[in-house]
């Protein structure tokens, strides 16, 4: 454990990067790319990070700043878009014994002239803040003199993709983060974010002005997460099969977050699945800032709560045990599909991505565009996004190779001279190959009856009139409009109401079809005249109810994935002990129980039964701060377990 107060009169003879990782994170190597992203930060090179939630991208920068620090460089500043994030960034470095904090609207004026006096000394190991707060003059003003005094060490910009007016999360005030590399020339910087396709990189360098920068891009493949898609029908049914069949256990439900479009949705699902039983949290921008905090913390520190959200909750969540993400709605574009998803697993272990999606998420998301205040380029860029989602959603094939080529990454090429895979044998359509069928003539057939509609009195019509007619409903509309009389009358009678739902879906998300106003009225696009003429073929998926999946550990095994190491009857007992241990430790701090150790290191500790500290040193995670505050009372607890 090092001093902070010692820290600055160190010379350029600090431990390397691996000693520190050892000794105040407790971890006996670098993951991935992490080695080598440590050690050109640390020696004073600039350098853009993608890597996925899960990664350790923060050990990225948290690394280099202590080394820095420790080498007399001073204090390394985070950029973070939250507060929640830096709260529990924080909370989890003091637990490792590293000097840090926050400046934001949270602290009253004694603790943040506290937290400032700590910054103008250079005492301070890393100091989290929001742009706006940084590009004060008053900030400002404590960087100038820390630098003249050469006492910055480093910058770190978290979320760095929120720069970009391209990317899922455009946020105007990284714009003034240009002005670092101005006014702090020789200040490393690391930008790191686990979501942007090339045009959302290119932006990042070009508005950070990182194009000296090393770029390190790790795979975007979260092989824990399963996919899957299913065709909207009953959703609250749907989502409630899920949740019982997938994440509810002898133990209680497990945490999770449920994404929806919509305020009223949130509040309304929320309520509907506390009614069935779930410890079921709403979140949105429309609710107080206290009732976000409380709802926020909860999910946090409790266990088997499932957050209700809309997307407005998320970015910065550091919960590990997170095991499904569920959308009753569809997401604007792959990246923030990736994004929400990405929050689920981030412990390494089984965890779910589900989404249920029909003909109106493809209406509604095209109408956004279209009705929109953005210029014709960015709706075009915003229709290419969509229509990548659209084809993600659609696809019969493996839907981990199609979201990773997105991101310009061919699955299974990143290993060792392995070659690329068409299968991941985790996902929906690899699990359960979907049955198909061709719809060429059935688009067809669509396609001319709303030309018949146009010819015959000039109007448009909704999909639910299309059908009937295609079926030969007669209605009272039907009638009205004299419909039953056209030649396309009847002609699809052959086909459910669900399969032409799927077909007028395609088409609208092929942009073959587009829907127009308040009634979302259907008309034909240029495109449609191929299609017509039989030169697009078409190949949907056969609407069926969803199978029931197997139980996780078979299901796991079919996918080539070993389940969780299984704990026996002893290490079960000892784990126990643990967690409810844990519990107390974190409610004494006020925080998040994962702050104070992570279950994969509470179940290590169960299965190796460590008898003395030496052997509780070798427990992945146990930093030196951390065993001298709490390596006594774990061997105790070890110690009592009956059976131990």
């Amino acid at each position: 454990m090092f001093s902070p107060a010692a820290a600055v009169t160190e010379t350029a003879t600090s431990p390397a990067p691996i000693a520190i990782l050892h000794e105040v994170f407790g971890y006996p190597a670098f993951r991935g790319q992490q080695g080598q992203v440590v050690d050109h930060v640390a020696a004073g090179g600039d350098a853009l990070v993608l890597m996925p939630t899960g990664a350790g991208k923060s050990l990225c920068y948290q690394v280099p700043a202590i080394a820095r620090h420790r080498a007399g460089r001073g204090v390394t500043v985070v950029v973070s878009p939250l507060i929640a994030l830096m709260h529990d960034q924080v909370s989890a470095l003091e637990e490792l014994g590293v000097h840090a904090g926050f400046l934001n609207s949270t602290l009253d004026s004694g603790e943040a002239q506290a937290t400032e006096r700590e910054l103008r000394s250079g005492r301070i190991v890393l100091l989290y803040a929001a742009p706006e707060r940084i590009l004060t003059p008053r900030f400002l003003a404590m960087l100038d003199s820390l630098h003249e005094r050469g006492l910055l060490g480093l910058f770190a910009i978290d979320e760095a993709h929120c720069v970009s007016q391209w990317g899922h999360d455009f946020r105007e005030e990284y714009l003034g983060l240009s002005v670092l590399p101005e006014r702090y020339a020789g200040v490393p910087r690391i930008a790191l974010t686990a979501t942007a396709d090339a045009h959302t990189r290119a932006d990042i360098v070009q508005r950070l002005q990182l194009q000296g920068a090393r770029s390190f891009v790790a795979s975007f493949d979260r092989p824990n997460i399963r996919y899957r898609v299913v065709e909207k029908t009953e959703p609250r049914a749907q989502l409630l099969a899920f949740l019982r069949d997938e994440h509810d256990g002898p133990d209680g439900h497990d945490s999770g977050i449920v994404y929806c479009q919509t305020r009223k949705k949130v509040d309304d699902t929320a309520a509907w699945l506390a009614a069935q039983g779930f410890d079921a949290l709403p979140y949105h921008a429309g609710l107080d800032a206290e009732r976000r905090r409380r709802h926020q913390d909860r999910f946090l520190r409790d266990d088997g709560v499932v957050m209700v959200a809309t997307i407005a909750f998320g970015m910065g969540i550091d919960k590990p045990d997170v095991r499904f993400v569920a959308h009753l709605d569809l997401p604007k574009n792959i990246e923030g599909y990736y994004q929400e998803t990405g929050r689920a697993g981030r412990d390494g272990l089984p965890a779910d991505a589900w989404m249920a999606y029909g003909l109106a998420d493809v209406v509604n998301q095209r109408r956004m565009i279209d009705d929109g205040d953005a210029d014709d380029d960015f709706k075009q860029l915003q229709r290419a996004k969509l229509d990548a989602l659209l084809a993600l959603a659609e696809a019969h094939d493996c839907r981990r190779v199609r979201l990773l080529a997105y991101f310009g990454e061919t699955y299974g090429a990143t290993d060792a001279g392995a070659a690329p895979r068409m299968r991941c044998g985790n996902c929906d359509n690899c699990l359960e190959p979907p049955a198909t069928w061709d719809a060429t003539e059935a688009a067809r057939k669509a396609l001319s009856c709303v030309y018949r509609f146009q010819q015959h009195g000039g109007m448009s019509f909704g999909a639910v009139h299309l059908i009937d007619v295609l079926r030969g409903k007669a209605t009272d509309k039907v009638r009205q409009h004299h419909h039953e009389r056209l030649s396309t009358y009847g002609i699809g009678a052959d086909l459910s109401q669900a399969q032409w739902r799927t077909v007028l879906r395609q088409l609208i998300a092929l942009g073959h079809l587009r829907a127009e106003g308040e009634y979302h009225t259907l008309a034909l696009t240029p495109g449609a005249r191929e299609v017509l003429r039989g030169q697009v073929p078409l190949h949907l998926r056969v609407p069926a109810d969803a199978p029931k999946r197997a139980p996780r550990a078979r299901a796991a095994e079919r996918a080539g994935r070993p389940p969780p190491l299984p704990l026996d009857e002893p290490a079960q007992a000892r784990f126990a002990a643990l967690k409810a241990w844990r519990a107390e430790v974190a409610r004494a701090h006020n925080l998040p129980a994962f702050v104070i150790f992570h279950d994969a290191a509470l179940a290590q500790m169960a299965r190796e039964h460590p008898a003395d500290l030496d052997a509780l040193a070798g427990i992945g995670g146990v930093g030196a701060h951390k065993l001298q505050a709490y390596g006594g009372e774990i061997l105790r607890v070890l110690a009592g377990v009956s059976g131990g």
